[in-house]
């Protein structure tokens, strides 16, 4: 039996496909190239846990869309641990809200350096025995964990000195052994060093006393940069920035923490003195137990 179709099911519906369709669920939406060149990937910002991403509130230019392309612009910075390169991150449909941020990758072998840590990480301790093996052993499955143990340590640290107020990067994210923070900038260019600085004596006396505001309150907080120096301080016009905190110490629960502030505060306050200002390291640091104990 031949069954035959009624002649306007045959033919084509020139209707609106939405008519009838409550707006609520209908949405626009943009296709994005899957083709990347190589020096750009995509954004991992929808992939990470809340505990990998920045503590709230976050700063206004930080980029969450789900369609952010991450760009590599060049090293900015090599060190023995780690490098630093400059990223830019901005959603091809909204290029106008991009951000350019710095990507402090520890890389993961040939860790020439991470001798220093033991005594940094004194009082440290890693839930797997097989990792605390290959660390003491320095095998290269040790170097791997050095590397993750070091980003996570900073990044943690990143965190909890923003959560204090204290002047340091904004923490975007972490991703394995890559740390994305706030790039700190003066007048459009990176902030230099401050051991790069002749400041005049009105402003080396505001960068003292935004020192000792910080180092204050990480005594408070029982803890203590560990490496601090003209050196992983950038002196961003009037304002300190702290960088540099894979290292940071318990004051209390590491046993050389009483002596790694106490570098800390001679390395500052040679510098400081070097530059007219009478700084005294002892001073320095009696001050900062006071605010400690």
């Amino acid at each position: 039996m031949t069954r035959e179709f009624p002649q306007e099911f045959l033919t084509p519906d020139h209707h609106d496909p939405l008519d009838g369709i409550d707006e609520r669920f209908v949405f626009d939406f943009t296709s994005y190239s899957d083709d990347l060149p190589p020096h750009q990937r995509w954004s991992r910002w929808d992939d990470l846990e809340a505990l990998m991403r920045g503590p709230e509130p976050r700063p206004d230019w930080v980029v969450t869309s789900s369609g952010a392309v991450d760009t590599d612009l060049g090293v900015l910075k090599t060190g023995k641990e780690a490098d630093v390169f400059l990223v830019d991150r901005a959603d091809p449909q909204h290029p106008e809200a991009g951000v350019v941020m710095a990507a402090k990758r520890y890389r993961d072998t040939d860790h020439r350096s991470f001798h220093r840590a033991a005594a940094y990480t004194e009082g440290r301790s890693m839930k797997r025995s097989r990792d605390n093996r290959a660390l003491k052993r320095k095998s290269t499955w040790g170097q791997v964990v050095a590397a993750g143990e070091w980003a996570a340590s900073e990044w943690s640290a990143l965190r909890r000195c923003w959560e204090l107020g204290l002047p340091v990067p904004y923490p975007v994210q972490i991703d394995g052994t890559e740390i994305m923070m706030e790039w700190i900038t003066h007048d459009g260019d990176t902030a230099p060093r401050l051991a790069q600085t002749r400041p005049s004596r009105q402003v080396l006396e505001g960068y003292l006393e935004q020192l000792r505001d910080c180092m204050a309150t990480l005594v408070q907080a029982g803890l203590v940069h560990g490496d601090l120096s003209p050196y992983n301080t950038l002196a961003a016009g009037d304002r300190l920035v702290i960088i540099d905190l894979p290292q940071v110490v318990d004051l209390v629960g590491n046993p050389q923490g009483m002596d790694f502030l106490l570098r800390d505060c001679t390395n500052m306050a040679t510098w400081f003195r070097a530059r007219g200002l009478e700084v005294d390291e002892h001073v320095l640091f009696a001050d900062l137990m006071a605010h400690a104990f």
